[in-house]
């Protein structure tokens, strides 16, 4: 299970625009600094899909071109490496009360992806967060051939204003939710960055034991 922590107040509206990315960063930061729980569960003679073991490889992060984009919402993800085509983005936000990062519902939406909305979106300056399913109690989600990506594929994310936000993965990071890498994830940057989780591992206690972290640079 993630380990709960306090919801962190959100900045107050005076502050600059970096001052109020740099609050809200770490607000993530220490809501999600056990990793996702939300995968895995399959009972009742649910087929789940075999455990998700990808190891983890890095490549030297693509130059900073200096582009970004203006802020524009989400509003699906592509991943041809592993048939990844969804045409919907789910708002996630941090529960006021458990202070974690929620996730797309299972019930409703192990299919599409979701974007925390108190981050930046896909393509402006900074990180952008999404978050997708692996597999859940019902069986193989939207990220079931995660093992299929590899380095220097691209995540691109159609958004509402027509554009696609085009990123090419440099790492790839395969770790123990125990051991979740917060300040990496979730530190400021002067990048238009995008940080994809999904989970990985064995199933443990109707959990999956790791995540799985794409880092990914913009390209156009």
């Amino acid at each position: 299970m993630t380990r709960t922590a306090p919801a962190a107040p959100r900045p107050a509206p005076s502050r600059t625009r970096r001052t109020r990315r740099a609050v809200a960063t770490t607000a993530l930061a220490v809501a999600v600094s056990g990793g996702l729980a939300a995968c895995g569960g399959g009972g009742g003679g649910t087929k789940l899909p075999p455990d998700p073991k990808v190891g983890s490889t890095a490549s030297a992060p693509a130059p900073d071109s200096g582009a970004a984009l203006p802020k524009s919402k989400p509003t699906g993800m592509k991943i041809d490496a592993a048939g990844v085509d969804a045409k919907k983005m789910v708002d996630l936000k941090v529960d006021a009360a458990s202070g974690e990062l929620g996730v797309p519902n299972a019930d409703t939406d192990a299919n599409n992806p979701g974007w925390w909305t108190e981050g930046v979106t896909p393509g402006e300056k900074g990180v952008a967060v999404l978050v997708a399913h692996f597999d859940t109690k019902y069986g193989p989600a939207l990220m079931k051939d995660v093992k299929k990506i590899k380095l220097g594929d691209l995540i691109e994310v159609p958004r509402e204003d027509g554009k696609t936000a085009k990123f090419k993965i440099r790492e790839i990071e395969d770790v123990n939710k125990n051991q979740f890498p917060t300040d990496k994830v979730y530190g400021d940057t002067d990048r238009s960055e995008l940080r994809l989780l999904t989970c990985g591992g064995e199933l443990k206690d109707g959990h999956r034991t790791n995540n799985v972290i794409f880092y990914a640079d913009l390209v156009a």
